[in-house]
Formats: C-alpha cells, structure tokens, sequence
C-alpha cells in the first residue's frame, strides 16, 4: 500500500479563474499521468485537502482514473471544520462537489479555525499518514505551498519520504508536447 500526498498552488497564485483556462488542461493532464504511473507502481490512495487549484483538480484527475483503477481510493481530509465556509457560493459548490468524488472525507481538527496551530497540525498529519508527496511547486517563485515544501523538506531530514516537485519547466515541457501531438493528430486529419 502506497499513499500519496497531493498539494500545491492555489488557483489564484497561477492565475486559473476559469474551468476552460488552457493551462488547467495541462495541469489536469500532468496530474492525471503522475497518479496513472503512481498507481501502476503501487499507489492505493491519494490523500490530500480541498484547497481551490492543485489540491482540487488532484482530486478530479483521481476520479477520472477510478473507472480504470477501482481499487484507487481518494481522501480528502480538511485541516478544520467549516473549511470553506468564507468561500463565495461558487467555490462551496466546487468543495461540496468535490467532497462527494472521495472515498473518505474527515477534518484533522474538529474545530472551526482557531489558530496557525491548526493548519500545523494538519501538515504533521498528511506527512504521517503519505508515503510520499508531489508538489506542483516551484521554489522560484513562491506560494503558499512554500510552507508544505518547507516542512517536507524538514521531514525528510530524519525520515525516508520521496517528494517529487512539479515546476514550471514541467509545465511547459508537458505544455509543448501537448500542442505537438495536436498538430500531429490534426495534420493526420
């Protein structure tokens, strides 16, 4: 059994405000690779939080491969309760969607957020319930995911946990060979 941690921008650090933005299909299309290729190795749960951006379209691309993979299973545990209660009507609904494509669903706190405490426990818990951790993430140009980068890199100081990063040179390689292989479809046409 392999679990794996999912995290990384939220949509608004790479400007996605849209569903139909062009660069969510390449990300989609990353993501949904990776956990391709991590199940094929032994993967049995994506683990992560309901975060709008990577976190969020971890959990879309993991339901999409379920019909292939039914033994994958998906959890989405929130730091604290009422997690997304701030959010306007439209990301509720894209949480309360999201809430229903996961096999399990719990908050690490069972209490509203009261404190950064909070959110530190949610790292320590997501770090000792992985296996490992992809992070799209790139260290050049900072998020809010700098703090998960930060304290997985601590962990990794005293604990063996792989952690594979997803940056932009990989979006846009992965960009480029999507854009290739269109052409080469449509030239085939």
């Amino acid at each position: 059994m392999s679990r794996i941690w999912i995290t990384g921008y939220r949509n608004y650090e790479l400007e996605i405000f849209k569903d139909d933005d062009p660069k969510l299909k390449i990300i989609t299309l990353v993501l949904k690779q990776l956990l391709k290729n991590q199940i094929e190795s032994g993967a049995t749960w994506l683990i992560t939080g309901a975060q709008l951006g990577v976190e969020q379209w971890a959990i879309e691309a993991g339901a999409q491969l379920k019909p292939t993979y039914p033994e994958f299973k998906i959890a989405v545990m929130l730091p604290f309760t009422e997690f997304g209660n701030q959010w306007n009507e439209n990301n509720q609904a894209k949480l309360s969607g999201i809430l229903t494509k996961a096999d399990f669903t719990d908050s690490v706190s069972h209490s509203p957020y009261q404190s950064p405490r909070q959110l530190r426990t949610y790292q320590h818990f997501m770090l000792t319930h992985t296996d490992q951790a992809i992070l799209l993430y790139d260290p050049e140009h900072p998020g809010k995911s700098k703090y998960d980068y930060e304290v997985i890199q601590k962990w990794q100081e005293n604990h063996p946990y792989p952690l594979e990063l997803i940056d932009f040179d990989d979006l846009q390689e992965a960009a480029n060979e999507y854009e290739e292989s269109q052409n080469n479809s449509f030239n085939l046409d």
